[in-house]
């Protein structure tokens, strides 16, 4: 049985749905998983959870400038450290780790690791963090920009094999950072279909209005929900429409700011924003809701990225209303209603019932025939076939 650690920093596990799917196929293939990684409220420090053990630490809030953030890379870097050589411990030799970002700060590890057990390091490349502070910081200075370039190319090169969630990004690990095409897999951040359908609606939902309109995501600078919020004001103050109301669920950086903003514009009545809420009621409002909002604006790191909430709007034969970004056309075809970037103005509401529909239909059935887990399991799965050898092999061909 081999054994696998993965490190995840930005988000708690099970709540990063991608790295728990990839807990669960490598559980399903035989293999014996570890997680290090923050913490929710309440969780506790260790635990069991499906055949997957967590350790977790007590996360660190950056303040937002740029010292704080080498603050949390700081701290996270010797978190992680320290649980990971406590599942060490406990566990044995490790045969694989996977570290997921950002930050790009987990190769030291890796290194540490390959030179006492010889362990091989797979690197799930979740964003582009040089783009990152470009998005947060447009105007800031060069050096970070250039510190995180060489991050990422470190982390690149120390990798035995890296997987990319979309083609974009494995452009950049191939032309940016020297890997090898052949040490480059993409797997996509499916949605599982048979978790995510639509199910029965809950009129009481949309708050006495005939629409209604659900974000579901991150809320910190780069995401844009602020953009749903002034949007919301030009279709209720300035066009006059009082038929719409909108829920946005998630929490993030920027949710006192954004609650101010929406106060200050007087729509309290029109927006909820509900903070972070439990699956079930997610898939009601998804359930309910006739679109679904993605406000991502065109930046560095939107343009080239994959945004999880519309696959999973999609999953829900939601219409996924969006910027003009790349990889937002890629992953949405012709199930999004796309408008000029950054445009709050043309950033609105359909009113044609019928193409809605249509447009959730051709969602759904691109969720269901291209971008599912199931289909993206396969090729994470050879990536541990490859680096592991015959008996892995075995059973990938054993779940195909």
């Amino acid at each position: 049985m081999s054994r696998v650690l993965i490190i995840v920093q930005n988000l708690s596990v099970p709540f990063d749905r991608r790295v728990w799917l990839e807990c669960q196929a490598l559980v399903s293939a035989g293999h014996q998983v570890a997680v290090v990684c923050p913490k929710d409220n309440g969780d506790p420090n260790y635990q069991v959870l499906d055949g997957v053990e967590l350790y977790k630490y007590q996360g660190y809030a950056p303040g937002g400038s740029k010292l704080s953030y080498i603050a949390e890379y700081a701290y996270s870097l010797a978190a992680t450290a320290w649980l990971t050589f406590k599942a060490r411990r406990r566990t044995g030799r490790l045969d694989v780790l996977q570290a997921c970002n950002p930050p790009d700060i987990f190769w030291p590890i890796a290194l540490v690791l390959r030179a006492i057990d010889r362990t091989r390091f797979v690197f799930d490349h979740h964003d582009l963090c040089p783009e990152l502070f470009e998005s947060r910081f447009p105007d800031g200075p060069r050096l970070p920009h250039r510190a995180l370039l060489a991050m990422e190319r470190w982390t690149h090169r120390t990798a035995d094999h890296v997987i990319a969630t979309n083609d974009s990004y494995r452009e950049i690990a191939i032309t940016r950072s020297g890997k090898s095409p052949a040490d480059v897999t993409v797997v996509r951040t499916g949605p599982d279909p048979q978790r995510l359908k639509r199910g029965p609606e809950f009129p009481e939902l949309r708050r006495g209005r005939r629409f209604l309109a659900a974000y579901i995501g991150v809320m910190g600078p780069q995401d844009g929900v602020d953009i749903v919020v002034r949007a919301a004001d030009i279709v209720i103050n300035k066009l006059g429409r009082d038929d719409i109301a909108f829920t946005v669920m998630g929490s993030g950086d920027c949710l006192q700011d954004l609650r101010a903003l929406r106060d200050e514009l007087g729509l309290a009545d029109h927006v909820e924003f509900t903070g972070r809420v439990p699956d079930e009621f997610v898939t009601q409002v998804l359930s309910t809701a006739d679109v679904g909002l993605s406000p991502d604006p065109k930046n560095p790191l939107n343009d080239l990225s994959t945004m999880n909430k519309s696959m999973e709007y999609m999953a829900f034969e939601l219409p996924v209303v969006a910027f003009d970004l790349r990889e937002t056309r890629v992953s949405c075809g012709d199930a999004g209603v796309y408008v000029t970037p950054n445009d709050e103005y043309e950033y609105a509401l359909m009113d044609d019932e019928p193409k809605r529909a249509e447009q959730g239909k051709l969602g759904r059935e691109r969720v269901e025939q291209e971008l599912a887990w199931s289909h993206q399991e396969r090729a994470y799965l050879g990536v541990y076939e490859r680096l592991l050898g015959s008996a892995t092999r075995t059973l990938v061909r054993a779940r195909g």
